[in-house]
């Protein structure tokens, strides 16, 4: 049988009215109820609900997705292109230098002045290797108001055998070195008679043999070295000296241990006076331990100096304990790094040194070590730029035996009538001297072909036994300037000034008292410069000028230098 949709309507709507007059009751009282509130409603935060700034919808409608199909219309299209094959871009740089491993250097200028330099090396097999250099400087003088002989001759042969492995190094070397000089500066002018009878020449001979070892491991260095030095007038010394060095790790810290041993002996044929011959020796031991320590930034360094002294001929034999202790501490990386310390040292003078150091002094000096007690220093040092560098520091040292070098003066009635007693050599004194200094320096590469550089340093000096302290200047500086113009052409310059100094002349005499006369030696600068010509990557060409103010001042008292210096000459570099 067949319903048709308006009967099944029908139907429907009296069965639903149906239940819902099962379901509702109609109540006007509801009636009363007690509530026992058991705990009261606490909300939290976590009880509600954040909004979100990107609401979820959960409605199917608008969650669903409509698939969305993309056609692309594409046909070909004719081109005449062809595409080039690709390549590495080529990279502009300079040919590398080579470098030869010997060289040749001659020179000639005003004054009579010879410069030579020959430097050669050959690597006999992949470990060994030797090398010598032969150097020779000399000038025939000529310095204005100069009554006595002022040239001078320095030659030196140096020789040296060696190899090095992956676990070794070691060289051997002997060298030989003859200087001549002379005592030029008499004070006063003396007659024409009394000047023929003056030798004012000097001679000094020094001939040394030495070598190195050092091992990876431990041994990170040892040296030994023995010189003979002598002179024209029967001095003589002799000088041994041993320093190996050991290192090793202990619980991550770096333990380091310097030994040295320093032997020395010599003798003077007589005193300045015309007295009998005298000598002197001292043989020192020293034992320096120390610890390296780094904390991230902080690096440090502990340790102590322990030396005897012992005297051969005259003098004390003494111990002696210095402090050695350094610090470094990175402020701003590298950019400002502070570092102090304090350090002290036996210091053995020679006579090899004190001539070195002053060509004029006579060959009667006393000779004696120097106790430098300590050396407290502290300094800023770092970079203002990735091309500027910079270094401050002050420091303060205390040293007893201070070697200082002093006008011998003149004595008409000395019985000693050699060359170096016309008040034209120099003596040397020791006294207990405190300094305090002041340091800094400046250096700058502007650029791969420019670099610039300064420094100075500001002492004062405060002396126990001596007035003064003799011919020690209280302002030092010097700047430096190098400039490569082309390929070919080079250039550079250079400033030094020292400041006024001290010394005491005295002139004594049988039949005319003199009095004691302190001298003020005015303060100089001096002024030299370079240029040079690359004609080859063999052939250099080169001019220097030294004194270019031609300043006529006085290195030393009674002692003026050459004026204005011009030398011109070329290097030759070459291989084997």
């Amino acid at each position: 049988m067949k319903i048709n949709f308006q009967h099944k309507i029908v139907v429907l709507a009296t069965l639903c009215a149906t239940q819902l007059s099962f379901s509702q009751k109609k109540d006007d009282n509801i009636g009363t109820e007690v509530v026992n509130v058991v705990k009261p409603y606490s909300p939290s935060i976590s009880d509600a609900f954040k909004v979100k700034e990107t609401p979820t919808l959960d409605d199917e409608n608008t969650s669903k997705k409509e698939n969305i199909q993309y056609n692309i219309f594409s046909f070909p299209v004719a081109s005449t292109f062809a595409p080039a094959k690709g390549k590495a871009a080529s990279v502009d740089k300079s040919a590398e230098e080579k470098i030869f491993s010997n060289y040749l250097t001659l020179g000639a200028g005003n004054y009579g002045t010879v410069n030579a330099e020959l430097f050669v090396t050959e690597n006999i097999s992949n470990t060994d290797y030797v090398g010598g250099m032969l150097r020779h400087s000399s000038s025939q003088g000529g310095i204005k108001n100069v009554y006595l002989d002022d040239k001078f001759m320095n030659t030196a042969l140096d020789l040296t055998y060696g190899s090095r492995t992956t676990g070794m190094s070691w060289n051997a070397d002997l060298g030989y070195k003859n200087q001549v000089y002379n005592w030029y500066g008499t004070f006063p002018p003396f007659d024409d008679a009394t000047l023929s009878t003056i030798d004012e020449r000097q001679t000094y001979h020094t001939l040394y043999v030495g070598g190195r070892l050092g091992f990876s491991d431990i041994l990170k260095e040892s040296s030994v070295k023995f010189t003979r030095f002598w002179d024209a007038f029967g001095s003589a010394e002799n000088r041994f000296v041993v320093k190996p060095s050991l290192e090793f790790d202990v619980v991550e810290q770096k333990i380091k241990a310097d030994f040295v041993l320093d032997y020395i002996s010599g003798s003077f044929d007589q005193t300045f006076n015309g007295g009998s011959s005298f000598k002197y020796g001292y043989t020192n031991f020293g034992f320096q331990p120390s610890i390296k320590i780094n904390k991230g930034d902080l690096s440090m360094n502990i340790g102590a100096g322990f030396f005897y002294s012992a005297a051969q001929e005259s003098g004390e034999s003494k111990f002696f304990i210095y402090p050695k202790v350094t610090a470094s501490y990175k402020v701003v990386g590298d950019l400002m790094i502070f570092y102090a310390g304090i350090e002290g040292a036996l210091q053995q003078n020679s006579y090899s040194d004190f001539v070195q150091e002053n060509f004029f002094v006579s060959p009667t000096i006393g000779v004696a070590p120097t106790d430098q007690k300590y050396d407290v220093f502290a300094g800023l040092k770092g970079k203002l730029a990735s091309s500027v560098s910079y270094n401050v520091r002050g420091s303060y040292k205390n040293e007893d035996g201070k070697a200082l070098f002093k006008s011998n003066g003149f004595d008409d009635s000395n019985a000693n009538t050699d060359g170096y007693t016309f008040g034209n050599s120099f003596n040397v004194v020791y006294d207990k001297v405190k300094t305090l200094s002041l340091f800094g320096e400046l250096k700058a590469d502007f650029s791969k072909n420019v670099s610039f550089g300064i420094n100075g340093t500001f002492s004062s000096y405060s002396t126990d036994m001596q007035s003064e302290a003799w011919n020690l200047p209280s302002l030092k500086l010097a700047t430096t300037l190098d400039v490569n113009i082309t390929d070919k052409w080079y250039a550079g310059a250079s400033l030094f000034f020292v400041g006024e100094r001290k010394d005491q002349f005295i002139t004594s005499s049988l039949n005319f008292p003199f009095p004691i006369e302190d001298v003020t030696l005015k303060s100089y600068f001096d002024l030299n410069a370079h240029v040079g010509y690359k004609f080859s990557e063999r052939m250099t060409f080169f001019l220097k000028g030294n004194n270019l103010a031609n300043q006529d001042y006085q290195r030393w008292l009674n002692f003026p230098v050459q004026g204005l210096q011009i030398l011109g000459g070329a290097s030759y570099k070459f291989d084997f």
